[in-house]
Parts: structure tokens; sequence; C-alpha cells
């Protein structure tokens, strides 16, 4: 959801040679198109072990290139020793390049595209395929949420900058697994409102936040510290919000950046054409955030197959009264929240009990016996 000036585009080429070895161009055939993409494998890498995978997503507009300057990950790859890919979205009506994750607009199916970018890239590399990641700017950002929400089976964590989700696909959003989270946003961000756009179905940054919190059953109150002030001239400044206790030791990151514009924190001075911080690296946050998680961990196949067990509930997504049902007999109680933590109910369950959910919304259950405790997403149309 962003467009790089023309101006700066001459920029990134001398700033290309930041990287120690050039990126390779490579293509694969998707639906009958070939789809291009940009590979960084550091010197490091020699195939001997197993190494992580970055996808890495750039914004409405623009294009793999100037994501890997602009949001750039390849030095730290070299010293980490992970794969970076920056893949080609298509092209919408506006003749802009795009990935297709804003719930109205039908066409190229872009979380089948990556799938399968990813297994052509496993297939010539030594990938670990517990640790796939998804990261990428505004409407990258956009696209990496709904990877997590339809790809879990193979994206371990992901992280947006200045994305957001819209609201059809909130809605929808079932993830396979709790998902660790990091975002990063502006609050004076003039193209993915911070405080949300109705109109464009752009849900705001802080009720996104709320959702995976709510989702991955997270502490609701965040341990809050403020990012040093260490340049005082780029206008803004930075706090860090971290939600941890999440299911299978997930947690959710927020770093809000006080009169932030629509810009990658840390992107080198002579590109940041807004008000961009320069307090910290989105780039290393965003690694050092991924590198705790792996897919085995916040998989968790006892409890997924505890709740199928345990209870049931129905029907769901509902316009009506919604049930919960205890397929085994023991005591069990419930707490209903909405996506901002605000309490709707809670009690005890014996048998089956029906929930009367007055107004329509997304709403997270959590049910709790001597099994453990199961968070469910429900929807009440």
């Amino acid at each position: 959801m962003t467009r790089l000036l023309p101006i700066v585009i001459a920029l990134f080429v001398s700033l290309s040679a930041l990287a120690q070895v050039p990126s390779l161009p490579g293509t694969i055939t998707h639906e009958g198109s070939q789809r291009a993409y940009r590979l960084y494998v550091p010197t490091v890498y020699d195939g001997s072990e197993a190494v992580p995978l970055v996808l890495n997503l750039h914004g409405y507009g623009s294009n793999a290139f100037q994501q890997e300057l602009y949001g750039d990950f390849r030095r730290i790859a070299d010293t980490a020793n992970f794969i970076i890919v920056h893949p080609e979205g298509t092209l919408d009506p506006t003749n802009s390049q795009y990935w297709n994750s804003f719930g109205a607009m039908g066409g190229v199916d872009d979380v089948d595209f990556l799938s399968a970018l990813i297994d052509s890239i496993s297939d010539e590399y030594n990938i670990d395929a517990e640790r796939i990641y998804s990261t990428g700017m505004s409407n990258g950002g956009f696209m990496s949420y709904k990877l997590a929400c339809e790809l879990g089976d193979r994206i371990a964590a992901i992280a947006s900058v200045t994305g957001t989700m819209v609201q059809t696909e909130l809605n929808a959003c079932n993830p396979a697994h709790p998902t660790p989270i990091l975002q990063v946003h502006g609050t004076n961000d003039p193209t993915v409102l911070y405080n949300g756009n109705p109109a464009q179905q752009m849900v705001a940054i802080e009720s996104v936040v709320d959702f995976w919190v709510q989702f991955n059953n997270c502490n609701s109150t965040a341990a809050v510290t403020s990012v040093p002030d260490i340049d005082m001239t780029d206008m803004c400044t930075a706090e860090h919000y971290v939600y941890t206790g999440g299911d299978n030791g997930t947690s959710v990151e927020f770093f809000k950046i006080i009169g932030g514009a629509h810009t990658w924190p840390g992107s080198p001075a002579i590109i940041a054409f807004d008000v961009t911080n320069q307090d910290f690296s989105a780039s290393l946050e965003i690694w050092r955030f991924f590198s705790q998680y792996n897919l085995t961990d916040v998989v968790s196949v006892e409890d997924q197959q505890t709740q199928q067990d345990w209870f049931t509930v129905f029907p769901n997504p509902s316009s009506e009264d919604i049930t919960i049902r205890l397929n085994q007999p023991m005591a069990s109680t419930y707490k209903l929240v909405n996506t901002v933590g605000q309490l709707i109910d809670e009690g005890t369950i014996v048998g089956s009990l029906q929930l009367d959910i007055a107004k329509a919304g997304i709403y997270f259950l959590t049910i709790s016996s001597e099994l453990g405790t199961v968070t469910e997403k429900l929807i009440r149309e």
C-alpha cells in the first residue's frame, strides 16, 4: 500500500553494493503465468544444514528490488544464515503491482503462489520447514497477515510494517495455530491510517493487535517500554508493547511510532522520503522476533485433538445463540471477551450451555478444565 517515489529509485542501485553477494533473479510458473522473485543467499550458506526462509513482500505499487533495499535484511542474513526471498506481485486494473490481500479483489491466488514458491526454493536449497516466516511493507504486511490466517501449516510467525487487515479477511481468519505476530506502525501514517479506514474496510491497528492477543490467549496487559530516542532529528519516537504468555509460548509485539509516517524504521536516510524512525531497525527487530519461533513449538497437535474431543461449539459463525457442548463430563468454566479484551460473559458449564450474544462481531471464548485451557474465535453475524 505504498508507492516509493521514482526519484529515489536511482539511489537504490548504489545502495545495493551494501550486500556481500548479489541477489539471484528467478521465476516459477503459477496458474499459467511466470511469477518472478529475487533470492538472497548469504555467503555463509553452504547447504550443510537447514536454514530459515524469510518472505519479504513489497508494498502496493512497489516491487521486489525496491523492497529488498528499503526493508533490508541482507546483512542480518549474512550473519544469522537465513535465505530471503523477495517475490513480485501481479498487476491490478490500474497497472500497479500488488498482493491479493484486500478481501474484495478476485483473480490470482497469492497464498497458493507463495506456497508454491516455498516449495520451489526448498527443492533447490536446504530450507528448514519449521522456520519459514513472512514480513512485508504495507500491502506486503496485509499479505503476511493473510498467510498467517490461511497458510499456518507452513508459516511459523509474521511481521507487518505499515500494514493491517481488512475487515472481511479478519472476520474469516481461522489460523491453524497460535501465531506470533509483530506489528510496526506510525500514528501519522497517511496511507494505512492508524485508526483504520471503514470506507476501505481497513481495521484500526490497535484492533488488529488486540485480535491476535486474544487469539493467541496472551496476557491482555502489555509490558510497555519507550524506545531510546537516539536520533532526535527524525521527528518521531517509538514505544514497544510486548504481550507474552500466549498459547504454546506465542507472543504479540507492537512498535508504535509516535508521529511516524508510512515508512520502514531504520531505512537509510537517503531513501527515507517521509518521517522515518531512526531509533531502531525494523529489520533487526523482526529477525530478533522471528528467531524465537519454529513451527513445531507453536503448533500443538495435542491441544488441537483435545479441543476436538473435549467440547463442541456450534453453530460458528452464527446469527443466533451459540451452543457449547461438553463431550466429556468434567468441571469446566468459560470466559467470553470481545476483540479489545472486554469481558462479555463468564461462568460454569454443566453438560451444555447456550451463549446469547446480542451484538454482531468477533469474540474469543476461553474454556478451562482439568485438560487445560483452549481459546476459540466466535463470529456473531
